[in-house]
C-alpha cells in the first residue's frame, strides 16, 4: 500500500507542477518557490478543501468518490490517458478481502497465431503489458531481428521492448527516433503499473531497468503515461536499410488477468519502404518460425543466388 501511496503522491505532484496559474485562469500572484499550481489552488479549482486535497496528494485516496476524482482530474487538466491512470491508482488502493491473485502467463490461442501467420506482407506481433513479445509472425521476427538477436532476450529467447531500448546500445541505431520511442516505452510501462500494481514480474523489470539505465530512471520519474500507441515508426534495418512503417494496435480480449495487444506494421503502397518490406518478407518466407533457414541458403535477404553477400539488394539501395 505504501508503494501505491507514493505513486499517487508523485503523480499528482508532477501533474500540478506542469500547470501555470495563467493556464488555470488564476492570477499569478507573487514569486513562487516551485513551478506550477499550489495545493490550495488545485483545491479551489476542484471544489474541495485544501486539507482534503493535501491528504489526497499524500496518497490517501481510499474512499474517494469517482465524482471527486473527476473534479481533481479536471483541475489538473489531465488528458484521457492520465485520467484513466489516476482511476487505476484509486482502484488499486481500495482494500480487498482477498490477497491479489498473481498474474498468470497464458499461451496465446492457436487461432491468434494463425492470424499472425496469415499476414504475409505485414509484420505483426502480440505483446503483453510488460512489453514482452509473446507471439509473432515470420516477417515480424525478421523486422525485429536485432531485438531477437540481442543479449537482452530472456532464457526462452523472448524479446522485450523495454530491455532492448535501455540495455542494448544497438537500439539507438535501430530506432531512428530513439528518444521518442524510449519515452513511449516508459509511458506504456507506467500505465501498466497503474493497472497492475501487484505484478511481480513488472516490478522486477522496472527495478532492473532503474538500476541499470539512467535514461530509464529519468523517464520513469516523470510519471508520464500512455495507454494506446500507434502512428509511424522509422527503423534502420541492418539488412534492408531505412524503413518508414505505419503501425496500428488493437487490444485482444483479456483472459486470466493477462491483457495482450496486437500490433501490425505495414508500409504505404508504392513506396520504397514497401519494396524493402517485400524483400524482407521474401527472406522471412525461407525461414521457419524458430528462425531456422533452409539448408544451403544465406541468412541475408536477396533475390539472386549468385549475388555476393555484401552486394546491395536489387532495386533497393541500403542506407
Amino acid at each position: 500500500m505504501d508503494s501505491n501511496r507514493d505513486e499517487i503522491r508523485d503523480f499528482l505532484v508532477s501533474r500540478r507542477a506542469k500547470i501555470t496559474p495563467e493556464q488555470a485562469g488564476l492570477p499569478a500572484g507573487g514569486r513562487r518557490r516551485v513551478p506550477g499550481l499550489r495545493r490550495e489552488e488545485v483545491a479551489v479549482l476542484a471544489g474541495v478543501s485544501t486539507e482534503w486535497y493535501t491528504r489526497l496528494e499524500k496518497g490517501h485516496i481510499t474512499g474517494v468518490s469517482d465524482d471527486v476524482l473527476e473534479a481533481v482530474a479536471r483541475a489538473l487538466r489531465l488528458n484521457e490517458e492520465e485520467r484513466v491512470y489516476l482511476f487505476d491508482l484509486a482502484r488499486a488502493a481500495r482494500p480487498t478481502r482477498r490477497a491479489p491473485a498473481r498474474r498468470k502467463e497464458i499461451e496465446i490461442p492457436r487461432p491468434v497465431q494463425w492470424l499472425l501467420d496469415s499476414m504475409t506482407m505485414s509484420a505483426a506481433f502480440v505483446r503483453n503489458g510488460r512489453l514482452d513479445i509473446v507471439a509473432i509472425n515470420p516477417l515480424g521476427r525478421a523486422l525485429f531481428a536485432p531485438m531477437f538477436d540481442s543479449d537482452t532476450t530472456d532464457q526462452h529467447g523472448r524479446a522485450n521492448f523495454a530491455r532492448f531500448f535501455f540495455l542494448d546500445p544497438g537500439s539507438h541505431h535501430f530506432f531512428v527516433d530513439w528518444d521518442g520511442g524510449a519515452d513511449v516505452t516508459v509511458e506504456l510501462l507506467r500505465a501498466e503499473a497503474g493497472r497492475e500494481p501487484h505484478d511481480r514480474a513488472l516490478r522486477e523489470l522496472v527495478g532492473e531497468l532503474s538500476t541499470l539505465s539512467r535514461e530509464f530512471r529519468t523517464r520513469w520519474a516523470a510519471h508520464d503515461v500512455r495507454i494506446r500507441h500507434e502512428g509511424v515508426k522509422q527503423l534502420h534495418h541492418p539488412e534492408v536499410g531505412r524503413l518508414e512503417l505505419t503501425f496500428l494496435s488493437l487490444d485482444l480480449p483479456a483472459s486470466h488477468r493477462t491483457a495482450h495487444n496486437l500490433t501490425v506494421y505495414t508500409a504505404e503502397p508504392g513506396t520504397t519502404a514497401e519494396d524493402r518490406l517485400k524483400l524482407l518478407a521474401s527472406w522471412a518466407a525461407t525461414r521457419d518460425q524458430t528462425g531456422n533457414r533452409p539448408h544451403g541458403q544465406s541468412d541475408r535477404p536477396h533475390s539472386q543466388s549468385d549475388r555476393p553477400q555484401d552486394a546491395e539488394p536489387p532495386r533497393i539501395r541500403r542506407d
